[in-house]
């Protein structure tokens, strides 16, 4: 592996979503969006859902992911995500339709449990949309 470069993986239960190089990767941590370049110092914290950055030279690429862990080495970044999709492969109708669903159930008189489920989803379609309309902005 290049000093300068990152081997970058992203995997759910469901496959690996995205293996290559970078020299840059933004991640949503637990406590804040975490900056990575090559030689960075071990780390192992959550994720929350949000964006995944992976930049190599002149290239971005986005993800969304659900949430889940991120593992850093000082040439090697792993996102084990509950679930990952590209940001071109968001369906952004039914991303909305999670949203308004979300939203209506926290209107509702809920059990905490029930409450927190249904923020993690507004908080997951909100995310799915942030990364449509950013990839929709760069577009043009």
């Amino acid at each position: 592996m290049a000093e300068n470069k990152l081997h970058v993986d992203i995997v759910t239960v469901e496959g690996r979503r995205f293996k290559g190089d970078a020299d840059f990767v933004v991640a949503p941590g637990a406590d804040g969006e975490l900056g990575i370049l090559p030689r960075h110092i071990p780390l192992l914290t959550p994720l929350k859902p949000g964006v995944v950055k992976v930049r190599n030279e002149n290239e971005e690429q986005f993800f969304f992911v659900s949430g889940g862990f991120l593992e850093v080495r000082p040439d090697e970044v792993t996102v084990l995500a509950d679930a990952a999709e590209r940001a071109e492969d968001i369906d952004e109708s039914r991303a909305e339709e999670a949203r308004r669903r979300a939203s209506d159930l926290l209107q509702q008189k809920l059990s905490n449990v029930d409450q927190a489920a249904a923020s993690v989803a507004l908080a997951r379609a909100e995310a799915r949309l942030r990364l449509a309309e950013l990839r929709r902005r760069r577009r043009t």
